[in-house]
């Protein structure tokens, strides 16, 4: 089968070669995939964190959608024919087959299709665990950094239909226009400009960015630190914002905490899509040849939301 291998190159990040099929463990669903989007962690893996990377034989990959083309043999998940949106940790999923753990496997209606689907397991199962993790929002005031990435569009989306104020900040050069459509009630260009005080601040940037959304806390509020995009370390004195009786709670969080069930979690996300309630963020579907270019685009924040790619569009 077809895949994209990581090249170990700056210049160019992967490259097509030939591989076996995967040999589902009993626990796994072997796929057909027919789209695959990109995430940060990609990127991350692919250039400045591949001492990271979670195995040795690391492939990019980690949202897939298509149909099940052998069902798990020891019964469980989707049966063969089913379409279906998948998470694969470990990722490989820049390829023609994948073998997905069942229980990280959710049925696709008619209504989703794979193009959508690709787009939403990590950046949405991310949102809708970090948003879990704020607690209740109607009524709430939250201020959102990052907003134009996958995990922005959705936190957004899911936070103003659950009754939140959001603000959601973007860098002028960003494709910030769409944030107001998802629900957004206020989108600035700096966290200074930020009117607060917030009850949650969602912070996606670190570096300088993670104390001035601090500052933007009301007393008694919640800051949830979700990523660095920025590659900047943070440098914190909580004396610059609290005194007295004064304060406030800072938490960081990874879509890796608790004992959510990702299949759950993905099932809950294509029912909110097939019911018009959860709008996925992408582009154009490209062909996975194109995945080079698209990688640049993220690396220089000029994604607006996802980028997703079609399996079968891949030229040879």
């Amino acid at each position: 089968m077809r895949v994209l291998m990581p090249t170990g190159q700056n210049d160019v990040l992967v490259s097509s070669a030939e591989v076996p099929r995967p040999e589902p463990a009993p626990h796994e669903a072997l796929v057909r995939v027919a789209a695959f989007s990109l995430n940060r962690a990609d990127l991350l893996y692919l250039t400045s964190a591949r001492e990271l990377r979670p195995s040795p034989g690391w492939r990019p990959g980690n949202d897939i959608a298509g149909v099940v083309v052998r069902a798990a043999t020891d019964g469980s998940g989707p049966a063969a024919g089913d379409r279906v949106a998948g998470y694969l940790p470990d990722g490989g999923g820049w390829a023609e087959y994948a073998a997905v753990a069942a229980d990280r496997l959710a049925a696709l209606p008619s209504e989703v299709d794979f193009a959508a689907a690709a787009a939403l397991p990590t950046a949405g199962i991310t949102a809708a665990r970090l948003l879990r993790a704020a607690g209740p929002l109607f009524g709430r005031r939250v201020l959102l950094t990052g907003a134009t990435g996958g995990v922005g569009h959705y936190v957004v989306e899911l936070a103003a239909a659950a009754g939140a104020e959001v603000t959601a900040v973007a860098a002028p050069g960003e494709p910030w226009q769409g944030l107001a459509r998802l629900g957004a009630t206020a989108v600035v260009h700096s966290v200074p400009e930020a009117e607060g005080p917030f009850d949650v601040v969602l912070e996606s940037i670190g570096g300088e960015q993670l104390p001035k959304a601090l500052a933007k806390v009301r007393r008694g509020g919640l800051v949830l630190w979700f990523g660095q995009a920025s590659g900047q370390p943070v440098t914190l004195d909580f004396f610059d914002y609290f005194s007295g009786f004064e304060s406030a709670t800072l938490r960081q969080f990874t879509v890796y905490d608790g004992t959510d069930s990702w299949g759950a979690d993905l099932a809950a996300l294509v029912r909110l899509t097939a019911a018009d309630r959860l709008h996925p963020e992408f582009g154009a579907p490209r062909p996975w040849s194109s995945v080079g270019t698209a990688l640049t685009e993220l690396a220089e924040r000029r994604l607006r939301g996802k980028a997703v790619f079609l399996v079968d569009e891949m030229s040879s």
